[in-house]
This record gives C-alpha cells, sequence and structure tokens, in this order.
C-alpha cells in the first residue's frame, strides 16, 4: 500500500477564515488563528517563551519559563566557530502535544516536559526534571499525542533516536538508542552531517527522522523510519513503543535532507519503507533554504533561508514557486524556523548578533500568492542569536 506523508485540508481552512474574518460569524468549529507561538532561548539558561496571539493574528508580550536544561551551538563547518544563528542545525526544536510543549536542550542531553495552561497559553510549568538522553546535542523532537510519545534526534558523538513515552506526570525513561553513524563530535561540526528533523506521520503511527548528508564527502543523507508498535503486556495493560530498529531510504535526487513539512509532496511505500520526491524544484539565489511550513489556508508550503531575507511560497502539489516575498526591507539577515496558524505564519529570525531576534506575522488569507506581512515581533530581552523552533498551539 502506497501512502503520502500528509492529507490537505484545504477546504476547511479557507472556510474558517472567510467565516470568521469576514462575517463576523464564529464558527466553534473553526480556529481562524492559533492560541500562542512558542520558541526556544538555546541560551546557556535554556527557556521556552510563549507568546499570545490575538485575535488578528498579531503578537504581543508573553512569557519566558527556564527549561531546566542547556542550550549549545553546534560549530559552523566554514569557520570553526560556533554557529549562529541556526546554532541547533535542525527543525522542530520544540514540539507540542496537547497541553504539553517538549523543549530539546542540547548542551545538558536532556528533553524538557512543561504543560500548558488551559486558562492561558502563555503560563507553561516544567514538569519535573528534565529526562536524560542517553545521546549527545539532541536537537530534534517529535511528540505524538496519540501515542503518548516523545522522540529524540540526536548529532553528536552519541548520536541516534530515541524515545520516551509521556503522561500528565512527566516523561518516563528514554529507551535504547537506535544509533546513526555520523562519526561527529560534540557539538557537532555541521550543517551537514547531522540529524534534521523528527516528526510522526498524519496518523501518527509512523516517527520520521530526517538526517542530512555531505556531498563534500560523498556522503548521501536518509530518510529514517520507525513504525509505533503496540503490545499487551502480562496485566492486560497496552504498551506503545516505536520500533527497535529502522528502516531508512535516500530518495533519488536529494543529499542534505533538512527541513520537512507533512505535504504530498514526498510519497513513502509502507511495505518497502522506500520514498520517492513527486516535485522538487531549485531556487535561485538560495544560500540555505532549509526550513518549510504547509499552509491549509492557501494549500501552498512556505520555506526560508537562513542567510537571505525572503519567504519562497511553493505548490503542494509539484514545489512549482508561486511568489517570492522580498523581506529585506524589514532588516531581518534571513529566517530559520516558520509555522503557519489558520490564515497566519510565523516566521523566525533570529538576527545575527547585531541585529535584534524577532518574529515577522505573514496575513496569508488572500490566498496563494497574497502574503503579506503585518508586524515584525522584537524578541529583545527574550531571545536573541541562539533562538530555534516554533510550535503553535491551536
Amino acid at each position: 500500500m502506497k501512502t503520502t506523508l500528509a492529507i490537505l485540508f484545504l477546504a476547511k481552512g479557507i472556510a474558517c477564515h472567510v467565516i470568521q474574518r469576514h462575517t463576523g460569524q464564529s464558527d466553534p468549529s473553526c480556529q481562524a488563528t492559533g492560541k500562542a507561538v512558542y520558541l526556544l532561548t538555546n541560551d546557556a539558561n535554556n527557556a521556552v517563551v510563549a507568546l499570545p496571539i490575538d485575535e488578528d493574528g498579531t503578537l504581543a508580550a508573553g512569557t519566558v519559563t527556564l527549561s531546566g536544561g542547556k542550550g549549545s551551538n553546534s560549530i559552523d563547518g566554514t569557520t570553526m566557530k560556533p554557529a549562529q544563528p541556526d546554532a541547533l542545525v535542525s527543525q522542530s526544536s520544540l514540539a507540542i502535544a496537547g497541553n504539553h510543549i517538549f523543549a530539546v536542550n542540547a548542551g545538558s542531553n536532556s528533553l524538557s516536559m512543561l504543560s500548558i495552561s488551559k486558562n492561558d497559553p502563555t503560563k507553561l510549568t516544567l514538569i519535573g526534571q528534565p529526562a536524560a538522553v542517553p545521546a549527545e546535542f539532541p536537537n530534534t523532537v517529535a511528540a505524538s499525542t496519540k501515542n503518548k510519545l516523545a522522540c529524540v534526534g540526536a548529532s553528536g558523538a552519541v548520536a541516534g533516536i530515541v524515545c520516551a513515552s509521556f503522561s500528565k506526570r512527566g516523561l518516563g525513561a528514554m529507551d535504547t538508542l537506535r544509533s546513526i553513524g555520523l562519526g561527529q563530535s560534540t557539538p557537532p561540526v555541521g550543517p551537514t552531517n547531522t540529524v534534521s528533523q523528527a516528526f510522526f506521520s498524519e496518523d501518527e503511527s509512523t516517527l520520521f527522522t530526517m538526517v542530512k548528508g555531505d556531498p563534500a564527502v560523498n556522503k548521501t543523507g536518509f530518510l529514517s523510519m520507525l513504525a509505533v508498535e503496540k503490545s499487551v503486556g502480562c496485566r492486560g495493560g497496552v504498551k506503545v513503543a516505536a520500533a527497535p530498529t529502522d528502516s531508512r531510504t535516500s530518495p533519488a535526487g536529494t543529499a542534505v535532507l533538512f527541513g520537512s513539512q507533512v505535504i504530498p509532496v514526498m510519497s513513502v511505500n509502507t511495505q518497502t519503507g522506500q520514498a520517492a520526491v513527486v516535485g522538487k524544484q531549485a531556487i535561485d539565489g538560495q544560500k540555505a533554504t532549509c526550513w518549510a511550513a504547509f499552509a491549509s489556508a492557501t494549500g501552498s508550503v512556505f520555506v526560508t533561508d537562513v542567510a537571505t531575507p525572503r519567504i519562497i511560497e511553493m505548490s503542494a502539489s509539484n514545489a512549482s514557486i508561486i511568489s517570492t516575498i522580498d523581506m529585506s526591507a524589514n532588516g531581518d539577515p534571513g529566517f530559520i524556523d516558520l509555522k503557519a496558524a489558520g490564515a497566519f505564519l510565523y516566521a523566525l529570525s533570529p538576527g545575527n548578533g547585531t541585529s535584534d531576534a524577532a518574529i515577522t506575522v505573514m496575513d496569508i488569507f488572500g490566498g496563494q500568492g497574497k502574503a503579506k506581512a503585518i508586524q515584525k515581533f522584537s524578541l529583545k530581552g527574550m531571545a536573541g542569536a541562539n533562538a530555534q523552533g516554533i510550535a503553535i498551539l491551536e
């Protein structure tokens, strides 16, 4: 059986926004905006920043909650100095499952779990102590609400994938590491030859992990797949865990696999474990196009470049370029992590040490090719050039 990594909900996404924004009528089944945006400071004293989303999609001042762990920086392979921006060389350093958010602590090899208040989405509470990760430089996390499972990808000298169950009481112990032979140091030298992103399939039955290759030494990246397995214990309880071993495939035409998004552009055969690229597009003038977000309101994918101040909108069906949004007037050197919620897109720019970190809010209500910036929210005093990861509570 052949399945895709995602299902589009285009009609519902547009209908929700039209009803709420233009008729003034509220449909409780629709959520035109998210509730809050979260990002990771990734500083020595690591923390999660929570910013409330107003009804018009814009951001307001929020909170900064310590994760109980330490952030870290990868080593930039061109300068051999700590990387800034894109310190973690990854996407999804934060993940949300229900009313909980998970944050990686690359500098202390741990994973934190925080609760999100049902009354105030910016009120976070650390649950217990961060769980020790039996690997080095954890830089990406995926969380499954359905399976109560959190999985981490690590890129250091001890690299691989590891998972733990969770409950409202916190994280359980991490399981056995599924090793990935990167041959790296801690911190790793990147961005190539590192783990990029962990994420669950739409039905949460499979954990996918993207691993970058290194073209300079003819090393090809790959997509790792771990099935979520259920078993009945001796007392009748059902145990859920990720499979002990993964299957790996290197889709033709790929090398440095980085950010990914659940859309029908890459298909995976669940029986053979083979992945195939359905659409591919070169972007002129790109320097490091690594992050992607799918917007159901437009049915398109937005991608960012850490070294170029623009946002590219692409077709979710064939990867053709729909529009190029020049953001140079915004003063940001480039963008990394981004997420869409309802009719809005949120893109993080960690800055470059001289410009402040900020999140740009884009209104994408107009449809494909109509995205426009409506706010640049400064993160000064909350996060800086190490900032990574965007997650949105919807």
